[in-house]
């Protein structure tokens, strides 16, 4: 579905085979724990079983004293890190902090919390080695509920945290004592009071969320070797492999150019592969032992010690006016950091209200320390938080006022120019026409039918980012061209950026071979998150291509004996005077006769995407004797910019959904009273399977992005933005009640029922 006449274009909007197909179907593909080098270690952690505690004494001796055992790291073995604030990326970060989460110095803040490693012959020492290692423990009372920690008196996981406060006053009146309310966001705009005294219809609710695991195959890995020249090389599969030399430098104190990452393939990320945990301890044990050391997490290592998203305690209001107008919005959200700092607590702040035109809201937002591991990205961090409780109310107001739930999204949606609650002012986006896509579609059109069922549907944002990426193309003597990138490949990206050069320099993406390199081998990029890669690492691409189309005129020229400006660059083809024409292949094949290689380089900066929104359509059928609900349709429409690959697009907005459903439906961390996960395993840990979601169609939106080339959007976070909110609404319609808390899992949807 476009919204203007889309350009023709060549190889954008074809699908073909991805380039890493085969290697990745036959199994040849090499993922973090296939690499084996010669004289390779095994390395094994110690984890807390306490989720608070002070760490009295540790000794080491006899698991350094078994056989097979090569050597043993803890925090002792770490460089000081100093009070210093390093900027990696994705935003800055307490540098004590990240070290203290790689390896406890003097306490541990949840349970899976490292301790220490060791490094032995075989996997089987390494972790009897582990065993062997004793500490004694002064516990502390564990904190896990976020409204808890953010009392008096409640127990403090950090001496060093002080509430910093951005836009406002701080939270507490005593900011000078520690404290677990780390950050306190605030943004404001019009005047909510007078909004809310011109609504005719004001809703209010609370809604809690609960901790979700990305739910990544494969589990964190790291290899590393420090060789006797000082140099440290690393072998993982992480999302970005210049933030993972980044933070493994600072963690071993070490220039940036001594640390080389070699990103190995990675079996699913979504934001949980950005920070390291691994590679520095990796590091340190080869150090000891002068042989590389592999370390794999075992899967309850995952879920326990890994960053997750957060859960929340979020209170939310809208006023509209009878004429079905908003005019004001207020958000109070405080989201889980876990053992460290670091929420997504703004951007949950930015993404609040940011689906609709609100003249006065204001959102304060706070980032709070609990006993849990530290929170990590996950698919648009914070917002499919906020799209639960907005769009919830949204639904509500709707109700209320009898209108149409998409005539009312599409009348106040955000559209170019409309101004956020946190200052920025969008340009051409694409809100209205997403929810306009469900509302002509034949799903939303059709008959629902049958009792106890019910209809939702919900929208939701993300901003995209742009950041830094940089590629470097190769012209070969046959005509294909050999493309090197930064970006670690997740979903395709590889042939994605790909098909952008080849419709550039108009020849088939199956003539570009593009490699994913080492931080030595291309320039900085920043990693395959925030929906960037194609948007960001496609414009180096395409500006590669264009230096190798100019390169390509000057060698038509030579052969020729034409001026440069007399020759043109058509369709594939140099073309000069008198109609002369020289097709891509035929000037690959006159390198060596016209000057020798032609090698190009892109670099993308600064450029800022548009961000993307999705609208989706829900059909549920609600069991009233034990509550459980069946996913019974599912429609989810998206602008996507300009659909480079289509398979892939319509791939991320399916599995983004299906990740949405599960978080709607059943996943959550189970904390006992002591801080102790109790479900951590794919066994306990409910995920979505083929049994609980039908096939989910998907409609791609183009509204082009004016600041790609293109017209890329991102895809790859909103569709995760609006499952929750459209399935609670679709569960109101079915049995009248409205369910404030995730996952609506079958209790608390039957416990619903029974209080109604």
């Amino acid at each position: 579905m476009a919204t203007a006449d889309k350009p023709n274009y060549k190889v954008i909007g074809t699908r073909p085979v991805r380039h890493d197909g085969v290697d990745k179907v036959t199994g040849r593909a090499l993922f973090g724990a296939d690499l084996n080098l010669t004289g390779m270690l095994a390395g094994a952690m110690l984890r807390s079983p306490h989720a608070h505690a002070k760490i009295v004494s540790i000794d080491t001796s006899k698991a350094a004293a078994l056989a097979g055992v090569r050597a043993v790291v803890t925090s002792a073995d770490m460089p000081e890190q100093g009070d210093r604030t390093v900027e990696l990326g994705e935003g800055a970060v307490n540098m004590r902090h990240l070290a203290a989460n790689v390896l406890a110095a003097d306490k541990v803040l949840y349970k899976g919390h490292a301790i220490a490693a060791v490094a032995a012959d075989n996997i089987h020492i390494a972790q009897e080695a582990v065993g062997l290692i004793e500490i004694q423990y002064e516990v502390l009372p564990a904190v896990t509920c976020i409204r808890k920690a953010m009392e008096d008196g409640a127990p403090v996981l950090n001496d060093d945290v002080r509430t910093e406060s951005l836009g406002s006053h701080p939270a507490s009146d005593d900011s000078s004592k520690p404290t677990n309310i780390a950050k306190h966001f605030c943004f404001e705009m019009g005047d909510t009071a007078q909004g809310f005294a011109d609504a005719d219809i004001v809703v209010e609710r609370e809604f809690e969320t609960t901790t979700v695991h990305q739910g990544y195959i494969e589990p964190h890995n790291a290899t590393a070797f420090w060789n006797a020249d000082g140099k440290v090389s690393v072998w993982m599969s992480t999302q970005g492999s210049f933030t993972a030399r980044q933070q493994t430098a600072e963690l071993l104190r070490i220039p940036v150019s001594s640390v080389k990452v070699t990103p190995m393939e990675i079996g699913g990320g979504f934001g949980g592969k950005i920070s390291v945990y691994l590679p520095p301890v990796a590091a340190m044990l080869s150090k000891k032992t002068g042989r590389p050391v592999k370390i794999v997490m075992g899967r309850n290592d995952v879920f326990e010690a890994t960053g997750p998203t957060p859960g929340s305690y979020m209170k939310v209001k809208l006023g509209a006016t009878k004429d079905g107008k908003l005019v004001a919005g207020e958000a109070w959200l405080a989201f889980e950091a876990g053992g460290f700092p670091g929420s997504p607590i703004a951007p949950g702040c930015m993404c609040v209200f940011s689906c609709y035109n609100i003249a006065n809201a204001r959102v304060d937002g706070f980032d709070v320390c609990v006993n849990k591991p530290r929170t990590n990205a996950y698919r648009a961090p914070g917002s499919t938080h906020v799209a639960f409780a907005t769009e919830t109310l949204v639904d509500e107001i709707c109700e209320q006022l009898g209108v149409d739930s998409a005539e009312f999204r599409i009348n106040n949606a955000a559209v170019e120019g409309t101004r956020r609650v946190d200052g920025p002012v969008f340009p051409r986006i694409g809100m209205q026409e997403t929810v306009d896509a469900i509302r002509q579609s034949e799903h939303y059109q059709s008959p629902l039918g049958g009792p106890n069922r019910g209809r939702g549907i919900a929208s939701g944002f993300w901003f995209n980012c742009g950041l830094k990426s940089s590629v470097t193309a190769t012209v070969n003597l046959d005509g294909t061209v050999t493309l090197v990138e930064g970006s670690t490949d997740i979903g395709g990206t590889r042939t994605s950026i790909s098909m952008q050069l080849a419709e550039t320099l108009g020849i088939t993406a199956e003539e570009v071979t593009p490699t994913v390199a080492d931080t030595d081998s291309i320039g900085y990029t920043d990693v395959t998150g925030g929906s960037r890669t194609t948007f960001a690492t496609g414009i180096a691409a395409v500006k590669a291509a264009v230096e190798i189309q100019q390169q390509l005129i000057e060698r038509a020229a030579m052969l020729w004996e034409v001026e440069a400006d007399a020759v043109k660059y058509v369709d594939g083809s140099a073309v000069g005077p008198a109609d002369q024409r020289l097709t891509f292949k035929e000037l690959a094949a006159k390198l060596n006769a016209t000057g020798g290689p032609v090698v190009a380089k892109g670099t993308a900066s600064e450029e800022s995407p548009g961000g993307a929104f999705g609208t989706h359509c829900v059909d549920v059928e609600v069991d009233p004797d034990t509550g459980k609900v069946q996913i019974l349709r599912y429609t989810a429409s998206q602008d996507c910019g300009t659909a480079i690959h289509p398979s892939y697009v319509e791939g991320q907005i399916q599995g983004g959904a299906v990740q949405g459903i599960g978080w709607a439906l059943n996943e959550e961390y189970w904390y006992d009273d002591e801080g102790e996960m109790r479900n951590p395993t794919y066994l306990d840990y409910r995920m979505p399977t083929c049994y609980d979601v039908p096939m989910i169609d998907t409609i791609l939106v183009e509204v082009p992005d004016p600041a790609h080339p293109y017209g890329v959007r991102g895809v790859g976070e909103v569709p995760i933005c609006p499952p929750p909110a459209a399935i609670a609404n679709a569960i109101y319609q079915a049995i009248g009640v409205r369910i404030e808390s995730l996952p609506m899992s079958p209790p608390r949807v039957l416990k619903a029922i029974q209080s109604k």
